[in-house]
């Protein structure tokens, strides 16, 4: 995010009353819920904040900003990325995620099953083992893992970490709706697998991987509703922008390294990866 958009959206933020995470879950807990994504430059949400007078954003410690770390692991062929490149049902995702402005860190499995059910579990972790999983994380992947997949031993023995994302995100809550809206910023991509080769590191993907990538002065907003379209659904739609498919995992992968199927990304990875 720019210099001048940046403190014009922290200046807009000051107007909002806060709301404090425990809050957040009761007023919009959203177990169940359908989320749109969209990624646009970050005057438009300069303006989007002076039009939502009714959300409350979260608040910790007088912070209104996070720093998130997350890193992602998969196989040897990448078999999380391209189920979801090729949208089988089967599909699942193993991060650590850290929060850099508390410390705390956390492995998150989420799988989805044949019937389109998902489960997403969290684990405690240590945030200096956060580039690697230990074996008690591979045990909780396992297990979580099982209850969709049968091999899920041998999916999890060989997890590698394969990207590393970093940016800034601010969450609002809509107290009389029960909707919530993330904003993320600053969002950077860069592939966290290396080996050596001939004395130096080199990325671990193909011929066509590249060091990093980002989404430069570009925000990513999610709206997270009970199902219908919110308040920031209808004022984005009003203004052409429209939902894009977006995982930070897959489009990042895809943008580091061509040689990936993308087709699921292209109009993404196009339009606003740099």
């Amino acid at each position: 995010m720019s210099a001048v958009v940046g403190t014009q959206v922290d200046s807009l933020l000051a107007g909002f009353a806060p709301v404090s995470l425990t809050e957040i879950q009761e007023l919009a807990d959203l177990q169940t819920r359908v989320d749109r994504k969209y990624v646009v430059p970050a005057r438009v949400v300069a303006e989007l904040l002076a039009d939502q007078e009714g959300l409350r954003v979260l608040e910790i410690d007088g912070r209104r900003r996070f720093g998130y770390e997350s890193v992602y692991f998969d196989t040897p062929s990448l078999e999380a990325y391209r189920s979801a490149a090729h949208g089988r049902r089967r599909r699942f995702k193993v991060r650590t995620r850290t929060y850099a402005d508390s410390g705390e860190c956390v492995v998150e499995v989420k799988v989805k099953g044949g019937r389109g059910e998902t489960v997403k579990e969290r684990l405690e972790y240590e945030r200096s083992s956060a580039a690697a999983l230990d074996p008690r994380a591979r045990a909780f992947a396992e297990a979580v893992l099982v209850r969709a997949r049968p091999d899920a031993q041998s999916v999890v023995e060989v997890l590698e970490p394969t990207l590393r994302t970093t940016y800034d995100r601010t969450t609002f809550v809509d107290p009389v709706a029960g909707t919530r809206l993330t904003c993320d910023s600053s969002l950077l991509c860069t592939l966290a697998g290396t080996q050596v080769l001939a004395g130096r590191s080199v990325p671990r993907r193909g011929a066509g991987a590249q060091g990093s990538a980002s989404l430069g002065d570009q925000v990513v907003l999610e709206s997270k509703s009970p199902g219908t379209a919110t308040a920031v659904d209808r004022w984005l739609w009003a203004r052409g922008h429209r939902p894009v498919s977006l995982s930070k995992y897959c489009v990042g992968l895809a943008a580091l390294d061509d040689a990936l199927p993308s087709n699921r990304w292209s109009r993404t990875l196009r339009r606003h990866v740099l």
